[in-house]
């Protein structure tokens, strides 16, 4: 199957630049090698009868092909060596620490403004600041409790942070099924290549929930909040919830009274300790945020604010979810644990920086410009492949509105072997690590490997049409 495989040009997972095997792929490579193609893609298709029979689906908005589709899946894993993980578990723990405590100073003291690390018009003019929660006390102090963190390779091999997603990170469900359904296929690869389980994230996660859940007797009531069955990312809030063992409701089956949360049922009204909330700031409470949201719990933000209810992720965290803010990372991370960061930032340009501005408009047509509050692969040009007239709009929305954006050089992600229609070729990956945050910091070994299926493309979300791998970390 890898006769014909190329790996020269960027840095690649299975193989180094002499096409020799690296060590921590010649297991997983013997065995797959023992596999007739035939045979390899008839285990390929199981997986994807799995994800059919599982309802292992996302939904894509405003697409002509329909919203609901199987999570395309390939089969061939990505395999991370014991040392190379623990430098990323260490970088990630480090980045939520440090994250969580920038938050907490905004949000009180502001400490980092007035020493003059950050600019204060980056946070004030941030869409998803809330200066209305300033001097609020949430639960334990933690303001993110579940992040993903985006990871890529670079041509070197050297792992850098691309983004980080505080607010309502997805896709832990994807990493767990992948699991399952890669057992299946090849149920006796696990055991005995040493690779470490995922089984214990909705345990961990759960156990997080009960850590901020407020004082009170007797085992916390803990929900998943959801804006219902139409949004994206449906399928996961229901496999979490029911891993769990908690309840999945939508803001109709909540009510407040007296400051606290209840949620309605068929014996009653029972009090309600911690929302897992999947939906964002602005959805959250009609009587706050957006008058016309009808996802939300009128007066939870006044429970919220009581004490008698514990949100995850905090209301807030939006603003670290900032692409302007994630430029000043490094530099919050050296303010407030004085240490040097263990993961480093990709290179990114300020727009709303004069000089910075001047290099990114005269170089657009080599650069990845984003816009700040844009994910799924949503506002985002990519220089090299963009037409004159997508560089001439960007190039106006820049002067218009420079905080809006920043841009980075193009880097040429690593590549992983894809098993492509009959035929193994490399095609271009991230992780998304998913970092868990209660009584200490937890990280499930491995991650959501996202992959860009579409050849020579850069961009791996599902959205954009890409797929995912499931993701080894040996022991």
């Amino acid at each position: 199957m890898f006769e014909a495989y190329e790996a020269d040009g960027f840095f690649d997972e299975m193989f180094a630049g002499n096409g020799e095997v690296r060590s921590h792929y010649r297991a997983l490579l013997s065995r797959f090698s023992a596999f007739p193609p035939e045979d390899f893609e008839a285990r390929r298709a199981s997986c994807d009868q799995h994800f059919l029979r599982q309802g292992v689906t996302f939904n894509v908005y405003h697409d002509d092909r329909g919203t609901e589709r199987i999570f395309p899946f390939d089969p061939v894993p990505r395999v991370i060596p014991a040392d190379e993980w623990d430098h990323l578990e260490a970088g990630l723990t480090q980045r939520i620490i440090a994250l969580n405590l920038f938050l907490h100073d905004i949000y009180h003291e502001q400490h980092i403004l007035r020493d003059g690390i950050i600019p204060r018009f980056y946070i004030e003019e941030a869409k998803h600041y809330r200066p209305e929660f300033r001097g609020m006390k949430v639960p334990k102090d933690i303001y993110i409790h579940i992040c993903g963190s985006d990871l890529i390779r670079g041509g070197d091999g050297t792992y850098y942070v691309l983004e980080d997603n505080g607010r309502c990170p997805s896709g832990a469900s994807y990493l767990l099924e992948n699991r399952n359904a890669l057992k299946r296929a090849f149920p006796s690869l696990f055991e005995s290549l040493g690779v470490r389980s995922v089984d214990a994230y909705p345990r961990e996660l759960l156990e997080m929930l009960h850590h901020v859940s407020p004082h009170r007797e007797g085992e916390p009531v803990c929900v998943l909040l959801t804006p219902g069955c139409y949004n994206s990312a449906y399928f996961e809030h229901c496999y979490l919830a029911r891993e769990m063992g908690i309840e999945i409701v939508e803001g109709r089956d909540l009510v407040v009274m007296d400051d606290f949360v209840y949620m309605r049922t068929t014996k009653g009204l029972v009090r309600v300790d911690v929302i897992y909330r999947r939906i964002d700031d602005d959805f959250l409470d009609p009587t706050v945020f957006r008058k016309d949201s009808v996802l939300g719990v009128p007066g939870i933000m006044r429970a919220y604010q009581a004490g008698n209810v514990a949100l995850a992720n905090a209301v807030g965290t939006g603003v670290a979810d900032d692409k302007v803010i994630y430029y000043f990372v490094p530099k919050i991370i050296e303010y407030y644990l004085g240490q040097d960061p263990i993961l480093p930032n990709v290179p990114t340009y300020l727009a709303s920086e004069e000089s910075d501005r001047k290099y990114i408009l005269e170089n657009l047509k080599d650069l990845v410009v984003k816009a700040a509050n844009e994910s799924g692969g949503y506002g985002m040009l990519m220089g090299p492949s963009a037409s004159s007239e997508e560089i001439a709009k960007f190039k106006d929305k820049i002067i218009e509105d420079p905080r809006n954006f920043i841009a980075q050089p193009v880097v040429s992600l690593s590549r992983s072997p894809t098993w492509c229609e009959g035929n193994m070729e490399g095609r271009h990956i991230d992780l998304r690590p998913y970092i868990i945050y209660g009584n200490d910091v937890k990280i499930v070994p491995g991650g959501l490997t996202r992959v860009a299926l579409r050849k020579g493309s850069l961009v791996v979300n599902s959205s954009q049409g890409g797929g995912s791998k499931d993701t080894w970390v040996l022991k």
